[in-house]
Order: structure tokens, then C-alpha cells, then sequence
């Protein structure tokens, strides 16, 4: 569904991004992990558009769409939370949730009907899908960071996409809330036929939640394969993860 060749992006001399490949078939669950600075983020961002590749092969459903801009990216069926929070914070969860619905619908531009009478069912199914439903109409920017983070996914969910990207999505939560939010998340790609690509920290996370992980380190690709065949990489262990106990 996604495949990534010899990707490479710059910022000045810095080379953020240095030959990652990556390769996510339809309907999987696949992690990218690696220490701080190791590209992850910009990697993410080469892929939905927010920046350009120097050079290098991204392509969705077989089709070319490194350097295309994020809104037809998006139109193509690829949806992405950020790693910091990126909501409406004076709007309420409803209305974030519904911008993205009636954008997703081409009715974003109609001024003759008012906006607030528009997609209420679709925009209600998608908050009860999430948890929000009994917190449609509180401001966002007063819910818990954790529900914030849910909205996030709520909003992405809006877009109606096929690929979804999540960036650190439990960053900043509780243990019980990072909990809650990957059962949420497993549940949402298995209920919507979704496939997941995300970025995260946790490793018990990553290694019971992931399909495949891609491990990145300075910009590289280091290792791409089963949790049990990175578990095992030495590479892996003494770049990132700290040592073969860490992993057992």
C-alpha cells in the first residue's frame, strides 16, 4: 500500500533523512522506531506532504506522491495525527470533528447553509467511535491531554482515510491512558479496515501492538521486519534499544 525507496531529505548540510525504505502492505499494523533525532517525524512529514524529498521514491497504491502538497495527499486516502497537538483549542469536539468531515465531503466552501446544520450524523458516529460522543460540545482546549490526543485521532478519522498515521500518539499520557488509547486504536484499524502506520516510544507498545517494525538511526533504515526479527537484531539492540535484555 505505501512503499518508500531511498528517501532523502535535507535541512542545509543536515541530512534528516539518509535512504530509508519502507514497505507497508494493506491492512497492516506497522511501527517505526528510533532515538531522538533518528528522522521518524520527518520522515512522516515527507510522506503526507508537509515537506519534499530531495530525492528518493514515495509511493501510495502505486502511485507517485513524493512532493505532491498535504491536501492531496490527504484526498488520496492518507489521514495522520502530530506529534504535538493540532486542534481547534476554542472550538468545540464536535466542531473539530466536523471540519474535517465537511472537507472530506467538498462542502467546506458552501456559504449559503450554515455549517453547524451540516454532516451531524456522520460527525456524531465518528465521536461515539472514539469514546467523545458525551464530550461534543465542551471546548476542546479543556479536555484532558489524553482525550485531546483521542480528538486528534477523531479528526484524522474525519478524513475518511484508508492509511493512517499516527505521531507519538499516546505522548504526554497516563499509563492507564496509553493503555486505553492503543486498545482504541487496535480496535478502530480492525473495526474500519484501516492500516496503521505510527511512531512510538513505549516498546511494550510497539512490540505487542506492531505487525512489522522499521527501525530508523540517523536517517537510515538500519532494520525492517517482524517484532521477533528486530527483537533479535544486534544492530538494533546496541543502536537503540539498549541491550539484549531490554527486549526480552
Amino acid at each position: 500500500m505505501l512503499y518508500v525507496d531511498n528517501l532523502i531529505n535535507s535541512f542545509g548540510d543536515f541530512r534528516a533523512v539518509n535512504g530509508a525504505n519502507l514497505t507497508v502492505e494493506e491492512g497492516e499494523i506497522v511501527a517505526v522506531i528510533g532515538p531522538n533525532g533518528a528522522g521518524k517525524t520527518t520522515l512522516f512529514n515527507l510522506i503526507t506532504g508537509h515537506l519534499k524529498p530531495d530525492s528518493g521514491r514515495i509511493s501510495f497504491k502505486g502511485e507517485e506522491i513524493g512532493g505532491l502538497p498535504p491536501y492531496t495527499i490527504c484526498r488520496k486516502g492518507i489521514a495522520r495525527s502530530f506529534q504535538l497537538l493540532n486542534i481547534f483549542q476554542r472550538m468545540t469536539v464536535f466542531e473539530n470533528v466536523q471540519v474535517a468531515v465537511l472537507s472530506q465531503h467538498n462542502r467546506s466552501m458552501n456559504i449559503f447553509r450554515p455549517a453547524r446544520n451540516m454532516m451531524i450524523e456522520e460527525t456524531n458516529h465518528i465521536l461515539e467511535s472514539v469514546g467523545l460522543l458525551d464530550k461534543a460540545d465542551e471546548i476542546s482546549g479543556s479536555l484532558s491531554h489524553g482525550d485531546q490526543k483521542i480528538l486528534e485521532i477523531a479528526i484524522a478519522l474525519g478524513n475518511e482515510p484508508d492509511f493512517l498515521i499516527l505521531d507519538e500518539p499516546t505522548a504526554g499520557m497516563s499509563p492507564e491512558e496509553t493503555n486505553a488509547t492503543m486498545r482504541l486504536v487496535k480496535r478502530l484499524t480492525s473495526e474500519q479496515g484501516l492500516t496503521l502506520l505510527f511512531c512510538e516510544h513505549d516498546i511494550d507498545i510497539v512490540f505487542s501492538a506492531a505487525d512489522r517494525i522499521m527501525v530508523m538511526q540517523l536517517g537510515e533504515t538500519i532494520v525492517e521486519g517482524t517484532p521477533q526479527e528486530v527483537r533479535e537484531n544486534e544492530q538494533v539492540q546496541k543502536a537503540y534499544i539498549g541491550g539484549e535484555s531490554c527486549l526480552k
